[in-house]
């Protein structure tokens, strides 16, 4: 039971930030770019209690990682961005969607760069910030390449509909109300179906791996880390 409750101590600061700066990010550039809702609703912080979700930010990160899932899931409230009133709806929708995963990319390279300072502490509390940084490159990682798979809600879907001409963008964005249904699926329902098979059908950590392996060695190299 220690060894769980000092991991879960050190991916608490990591995950919370990771998720609710993620979503703050979407505000801010939707401001910048006309959009005042989330500002008229205190969204515009970086105060991540704004951000948090009971049932996302906590409670589902928490439980995958007492239960020692090969991988960490977690969402925070979603930022309310209304594209109609931004200046250039179209433009400016890829703006406001890349802002998460470029915070996360943004974070990664600063927990990188903090572990220059971590290893000055004394030898427990450097090795308890070391793990923290680790899992706050990882995790900024995996939710930057996550959230830019091209599917609609995620943002790479949004940043998808806004690049592509009318004909491919509109057909893509009918798929939003089915993409996190269909995303929850691949996540968790089929890799237990596969495992019932014996079939490895973890499509995502198909999609995520590589990508997800070369950002995080680049994020060390960059910082000096290697």
């Amino acid at each position: 039971m220690s060894e769980t409750i000092y991991t879960i101590s050190t991916w608490v600061i990591p995950a919370l930030l990771a998720i609710t700066l993620h979503e703050a990010a979407h505000g801010f550039v939707a401001l910048r770019f006309g959009d005042k809702t989330a500002w008229q609703l205190g969204r515009v912080t970086l105060n991540p209690f704004k951000h948090i979700d009971p049932v996302g930010t906590i409670l589902l990160p928490g439980l995958l990682i007492f239960l020692r899932a090969p991988f960490l899931f977690g969402y925070a409230k979603p930022v309310p961005v209304n594209f109609r009133a931004l200046n250039n709806p179209k433009r400016d929708m890829v703006w406001v969607a890349a802002a998460g995963p470029a915070t996360n990319v943004a974070m990664a390279l600063a927990a990188g760069l903090l572990a220059h300072l971590a290893i000055l502490l004394p030898p427990d509390a450097a090795a308890w910030a070391i793990r923290n940084i680790e899992n706050a490159i990882l995790i900024n990682v995996l939710l930057a390449v996550f959230n830019m798979i091209p599917l609609p809600p995620l943002d790479g879907g949004r940043v998808a509909v806004g690049l592509l001409p009318d004909s491919l963008a509109l057909p893509l964005a009918r798929l939003e109300p089915y993409g996190m249904p269909l995303l929850l699926g691949l996540i968790f329902i089929l890799p237990l179906i596969g495992n019932q098979l014996g079939i490895d059908l973890n499509v995502i950590g198909w999609v995520l791996s590589e990508p997800v392996g070369w950002l995080v060695n680049l994020v060390i190299r960059i910082t000096g880390n290697g």
